[in-house]
């Protein structure tokens, strides 16, 4: 029963720490690294009120000293799935019946546990498990989670207000109801604050989830999830499992109650499960929600009236934060030749000057990348290139994976625009650049739509304004969030929702409500006060 009209503004972004040095967050951060390092973790799954331990250990090892192990996470089968699929199942009627002031309160006590209880432990964890240094992960794990709680349940409650006009005598009503059966959330390694929100979005709306974050996440994953149910998530209602996809999807996919999959991941991945519910179709309830974040080959176009300072640094960042390992990472850079030769020579700098290694050094800006996966696939780029005529390696090309997987960043310039590692997404840090003629910015914009099938990020740097109303305009389908004058990273939630199409996803725009109306499901209801008696219209009568 609720008893009042309950307010839930809009929040202001949670504060960014800055760890700077002395400061009291960076002794706090530096002391919790050392205790996690010290500690070794038991990380069970957690299906319904169960902690689910298997025979199949898995170590948990940082990316930068994979000598050392953080713990072990128990791996699941398909049996371990359909528990899931029940606890959640089972759960269901009394979440969706709780009232939405209980709902809402739960995830914003989840918010404040993260921002003072666990917010070195959050940044710990996804520091260890990610390789991501302080700044990467205070933006991700702490602020970004922190935002997708609060915001969300300030844009749920504007959903929930949004109610239809009514005629005399009638009143028309909305309910904004969660969907039937449970929803299915697959979460990536490289943003704990996607692994946080996939699930807690739908959730949120009534929904019940099962959740399975990738394996290279599932440190900080396993410690959100001990964060919601000290703020009082029911249990079953989110059911955390660590299982191989092709069994998770065997049984998911084939289950009369899948009600949708909130997804980010690989463009290929994600298109194997959009045909697989196809497939599937006409076993479900209810046509299942399909949303989805992937790929991007994300773009920076520079005009040639843009400073050569402003265009070396939205590079050297957009780029190389969290070792390219982001999907909005610049990843092809197309450069007039007016100033090709000043940034290119600021890029060599600032490639020089980067330091690399563990994240416990708060002074490495590059850390390793995810896994020796990612490092053979990112290193074969980089070694294809090297013996290629139509490149050049013009900085960095280092690879070492002895003690960690380490790449360094590096920066080839393509002779030709259509060159591989122009157009093929590579998820490192590798940035390519290509030299167009000054006099040609509309060709070069050209060549930026049609180079790529993806359509995430991108940004113009420019100081002729009609320039960039140009860009603006050309581009409109090559990213769904578009940065003038910035790196085409680094999106805050109630402030730029984030998402692409084409190739790149359904752009249904993390961190906004946009998001949300894809786990509801509308029921208008027509209450008429004085019902007629008779059938009979006005317009019958003759006389």
């Amino acid at each position: 029963m609720s008893l009042g009209y309950f307010s839930y503004p809009l929040p202001a972004n949670e504060p960014l720490l800055s760890y700077a040095a002395g400061s009291a967050e960076k002794i706090i951060l530096k002391k919790t690294l050392a205790e996690l390092k010290k500690e070794t973790a038991d990380i069970p799954m957690y299906i319904g009120s169960k902690e689910v331990r298997t025979g199949k250990k898995v170590a948990i090892r940082p990316p930068h000293e994979i000598s050392h192990v953080l713990g072990y996470f128990y791996e699941g089968n398909e049996k371990h799935v359909q528990q899931a699929i029940d606890a959640a199942l089972a759960a269901k009627a009394a979440w969706a019946g709780m009232s939405w002031e209980n709902r809402a309160n739960i995830f914003l006590k989840a918010a404040d546990l993260m921002a003072t209880k666990y917010r070195s432990s959050m940044n710990g964890t996804t520091m260890l498990g990610q390789s991501k240094n302080a700044y990467q992960a205070e933006i991700d794990s702490a602020c970004e989670l922190i935002d997708f709680l609060r915001f969300n349940v300030h844009y749920l409650s504007e959903i929930y207000k949004q109610q239809p006009v009514s005629s005399a005598g009638v009143h028309n009503r909305m309910e904004w109801r969660s969907l039937e059966g449970f929803v299915l959330a697959v979460t990536p390694f490289n943003f704990t604050a996607i692994g946080g929100n996939l699930p807690t979005s739908a959730a949120m709306c009534g929904n019940v989830v099962v959740w399975k974050p990738a394996n290279a996440q599932v440190f900080s994953a396993q410690l959100f999830m001990r964060i919601l149910k000290e703020a009082g998530l029911p249990d079953g209602v989110i059911n955390l499992i660590y299982v191989d996809g092709p069994v998770l999807g065997k049984i998911c996919f084939s289950h009369r109650d899948f009600a949708g999959v909130h997804f980010t991941g690989s463009t290929a991945v994600f298109n194997t499960i959009w045909k697989t519910i196809g497939e599937n179709i006409a076993s479900y309830k209810s046509y299942p929600r399909i949303v989805g974040e992937t790929g991007g080959k994300d773009f920076v176009i520079v005009h040639k009236s843009a400073d050569a300072d402003i265009v070396a640094t939205a590079l050297l960042r957009g780029a190389f934060e969290y070792q390219g390992q982001k999907c909005s990472a610049a990843s092809r850079a197309y450069i007039p030749d007016n100033i090709a030769a000043d940034v290119k020579k600021k890029l060599v700098a600032g490639i020089k000057s980067f330091k690399m290694g563990t994240v416990e050094d708060f002074s490495n800006f590059i850390n390793a990348v995810i896994d020796e996966k990612a490092f053979d696939k990112i290193k074969a780029y980089i070694d294809n290139a090297k013996k290629d005529k139509k490149a050049e390696i013009l900085a960095g090309g280092k690879c070492d994976k002895s003690k960690g997987y380490f790449i360094q960043p590096t920066i080839i310039e393509a002779k030709e625009p259509k060159y591989v590692t122009m157009c093929e997404e590579i998820f490192g840090p590798v940035l390519t650049i290509y030299i167009y003629h000054a006099g040609k910015f509309e060709d070069a914009l050209q060549l930026v739509d049609e180079t790529s099938s993806y359509g995430l990020t991108g940004s113009v740097i420019a100081r002729d304004r009609a320039a960039v109303a140009l860009a603006t305009d050309k581009l409109r389908h090559a990213a769904g969030n578009f940065y003038i004058n910035d790196k085409p990273t680094g999106a805050v939630v109630g402030q730029q929702p984030f998402g692409g199409a084409r190739a790149s996803g359904t752009n249904d725009k993390a961190g906004s409500m946009l998001n949300l109306y894809r786990w509801l499901s509308a029921r208008t209801i027509k209450e008429t006060f004085n019902p007629p008696a008779d059938y009979a219209y006005p317009f019958l009568g003759e006389k």
